[in-house]
């Protein structure tokens, strides 16, 4: 398990800053969700996370080593990132990419050993995909793309897994799927969890811990029944909104009010 402290991070790009004074504890063993508007800087938090990127400001601290000081074998041997989007350009096969993560622990010269076979193998079986591993990534449906980079990304053996909206563009089905599978391996490996995620009532359901980012600052922070409230969503996101409770779990559960409804009006669902 691993530790991440951010403190008094900024960050900023060619047309602006985007990141504004973030203060950020993670624990080991937590499992953490990013919440925001487009553009609040959740990927780039990630991407800072991650080393990719380096603060203008502040520093990044994973457990007792600051995150600058250190090359990216050291980084990628500790943290892996499940990105928005994974490209490949050539005609690999899902064990391929799967074998991809060990990059970090394979000697230039020497090839990958045994281990490395057995880690690939395990990270397969981990996720569901062992008998997928003849085929080719660029056929798989965009589903069972994303469980194979989540394998690929578990083939690290990172002690900090970050993902940018690992749900993008998933079905119900393979939502819950890769969400329970994150889980899992939380409760029962201690990997720590951060994930930028957009919907809010996944990230209410799968996180213990939800950061909510408007402009580039934190404006809460806690549980998801502490963060996802009527008063603080209408004024991240500017739109009517009545928080309810789940019917199965009693969390808090948000439904979208269209505009001229005639519930828009209402204060309050019951609960």
């Amino acid at each position: 398990m691993i530790g991440l402290r951010l403190r008094q991070v900024f960050f900023s790009y060619s047309d602006g800053m985007v990141l504004r004074n973030v203060d950020l504890s993670v624990h080991p063993g937590e499992m953490i969700g990013l919440l925001g508007p487009n553009g609040c800087g959740k990927t780039t938090l990630l991407k800072l996370a991650s080393g990719i990127l380096k603060p203008v400001q502040g520093d990044i601290w994973l457990d007792e080593s600051d995150l600058g000081h250190m090359n990216r074998r050291s980084v990628a041997r500790s943290v892996a990132v499940m990105p928005q989007q994974f490209y490949i350009p050539f005609a690999f096969t899902v064990d391929e990419v799967v074998t991809l993560g060990r990059t970090p622990f394979i000697r230039t010269l020497s090839g990958e050993t045994l281990a490395d076979r057995d880690v690939v193998s395990s990270s397969l079986e981990m996720v569901g995909v062992s008998d997928l591993k003849e085929r080719r990534f660029d056929e798989l449906s965009g589903g069972e793309r994303q469980k194979v980079v989540l394998a690929m990304t578990l083939a690290q053996q990172p002690r900090l897994l970050l993902l940018d909206e690992p749900t993008l563009h998933l079905d119900i089905t393979h939502q819950v799927e890769i969400l329970e599978r994150v889980r899992s391996l939380n409760r029962e490996q201690g990997l720590t969890v951060i994930a930028a995620m957009h919907d809010l009532n996944l990230a209410s359901l799968y996180f213990d811990r939800l950061v909510l980012l408007k402009d580039g600052h934190i404006v809460a922070d806690g549980t998801p029944a502490e963060v996802i409230t009527e008063d603080i969503l209408r004024e991240v996101y500017a739109a009517p909104v009545q928080v309810g409770r789940h019917p199965e779990t009693g969390g808090p559960h948000v439904i979208i009010i269209p505009e001229g409804s005639s519930a828009a009006s209402h204060d309050r669902l019951p609960s």
